[in-house]
């Protein structure tokens, strides 16, 4: 994959870009990112990238072309065949107005040969880039910041991590929090042998725990030390009901779930509502 990066901060990314996984990935050649300063596309002595909105208002808006005269030269092919899936591209601009950022969207970016991120600043973006050259907006939460360098950082990290032979175990990338496929109870992969994970289904993922055995005077459950892997399966598949009901209620709606795991989540509900 190559990512392309739009900001007026290059050297932002000079931190986030250079551990772990995403950096590992880009020395295995599964990923190339490059970052292209804004203001190298301006074209008065002061480097202007912003301007203030006609209408008025408060702050600045970034200007519309920087943006343009950056892309321009990438060689990317038109909006309209991008969005015909012509070709497996994409342009986003990184705004605050976007649509939430999810693991369904990484897994939907991680298959593209390009993506192109615009960093998104001040007060906001001229809407003539969002209109007529990003495919579409996103945004990594209902809050403000101020600009799309970390949401850019974000992005990157979540796609690149799903790019094959980025991690490790490739099977680690299946069974986490937000992934959007069938857990094996849901899928009726009861008796599939001694296999104890459990994948999260679009749950949160079930708690984990390692060595030592006792810590502080909190034991590791008995359950995962038996040795008994359906029970271990069983018992992760609660305990991930368990965390998703009590923090993020809205990912069970979306969520395939057994008519096990609905019997168990309404008798949680029943138990919370006494």
């Amino acid at each position: 994959m190559k990512a392309d990066i739009v900001t007026i901060f290059p050297d932002f990314f000079r931190g986030p870009l250079d551990y772990g996984i995403t950096r590992r990935a880009a020395e295995m050649g599964l990923v190339k990112i490059e970052v292209h300063d804004l203001r190298e596309f301006t074209h008065d002595r002061h480097r202007t990238v912003d301007d203030r909105p006609f209408g008025g208002g408060e702050g600045m808006v970034l200007k519309p072309e920087p943006i343009f005269d950056c892309l321009e030269p990438l060689g990317l092919v038109n909006r309209e065949q991008r969005l015909a899936g012509a070709v497996n591209e994409s342009v986003i601009l990184l705004s605050a107005q976007g649509e939430s950022f999810t693991q369904k969207i990484a897994a939907e970016l991680a298959v593209l040969d390009r993506l192109v991120l615009i960093c998104g600043r001040y007060e906001g973006v001229d809407e003539r880039v969002a209109e007529l050259l990003a495919d579409r907006e996103l945004s990594i939460g209902d809050y403000v910041l101020s600009g799309g360098e970390l949401a850019a950082a974000v992005v990157i990290e979540a796609v690149t991590r799903l790019l094959p032979g980025a991690v490790g175990n490739a099977a680690s990338t299946r069974q986490e929090s937000f992934t959007a496929h069938k857990g094996r109870e849901a899928a009726g992969a009861e008796d599939e042998g001694p296999d104890s994970t459990c994948g999260s289904g679009g749950l949160l993922d079930y708690p984990h725990y390692t060595r030592p055995a006792e810590f502080r005077g909190m034991a590791v459950p008995e359950v995962l030390i038996n040795g008994n892997h359906q029970e271990i399966r069983r018992w992760r598949r609660e305990q991930a009901l368990r965390k998703t009901l009590r923090n993020r209620p809205d990912l069970l709606e979306g969520a395939p779930l057994s008519e096990d795991d609905r019997i168990l989540v309404t008798r949680l509900k029943n138990r919370d509502n006494r």
